[in-house]
């Protein structure tokens, strides 16, 4: 029996990859895809306003917890995760978080990559994240790069919805019905409770990306879905 098809999920902070692309990692699970999240920092900074209203917190409870809520929702949208510790506010990567990344991408070869935005002026963090992807996308393909393991072919990245689209230059060039898994998506969101201020705001979004799936595909039983922008053209032989 032949290895499953990989996915690989780059997320700057712990909850980032549950926004913006939870229905993607639950839909390609389901299709019997190994899905693999990398995850570069807690957001104990920056993204646990809650956490840090709590009397006595320190920054390891603030990383405690919320790794615990990142690895809950891995787990029920059906996804391995990977925890780095790279920092927040800002977000740097060592030397060997770049290695360690281009062994990830040999290691698993993934049919395509999903991650940040180029652009976000309003948190730092995520260009950084989407860059670094690049980055070791780019050295995974490299034949010479000294990483043990099979040089990487050319993925697909697929970049997801940023929380500000407009400020971001985010273009949606891409809605994926995510519909069938919905369900399984607010209940990872769920999981964030460091952040229960926003699971109505994605969730308000899936329905108007839903909206627009529906009306540029005239699929009527589109009900949720997701963004994504591609990062490089589109290779096909067909143009239907």
């Amino acid at each position: 029996m032949s290895d499953p098809k990989t996915m690989l999920v780059v997320s700057a902070h712990a909850a980032d990859f549950v926004w913006r692309a939870g229905g993607a990692i639950a839909l390609y699970v389901e299709r019997g895809y190994k899905v693999r999240i990398l995850c570069l920092s807690y957001g104990e900074r920056g993204e646990s306003e809650r956490l840090w209203k709590q009397p006595g917190m320190t920054l390891e409870r603030v990383k405690e917890s919320r790794r615990n809520e990142s690895q809950k929702a891995a787990d029920i949208l059906g996804a391995e995760i990977r925890f780095f510790d790279s920092g927040d506010y800002p977000l740097k990567a060592s030397e060997e978080t770049v290695h360690e990344m281009v062994m990830e991408f040999r290691r698993l070869q993934p049919e395509f990559v999903l991650t940040h935005s180029l652009a976000d002026p309003y948190n730092p963090d995520h260009p950084e994240a989407s860059q670094l992807t690049i980055r070791t996308r780019i050295y995974a393909q490299a034949a010479g790069y000294p990483v043990e393991g099979k040089k990487l072919e050319a993925p697909p990245v697929l970049m997801f919805e940023p929380h500000q689209p407009e400020q971001c230059d985010f273009k949606p060039q891409v809605l994926l019905d995510i519909t069938p898994v919905f369900a399984r998506k607010r209940k990872a969101m769920e999981s964030m409770e460091a952040q229960e201020h926003i699971w109505q705001y994605y969730t308000d979004l899936a329905l108007r990306r839903g909206t627009q799936a529906a009306r540029n595909s005239g699929k009527k039983e589109i009900k949720y879905a997701e963004a994504f922008q591609r990062l490089y053209p589109q290779v096909t032989s067909e143009l239907d």
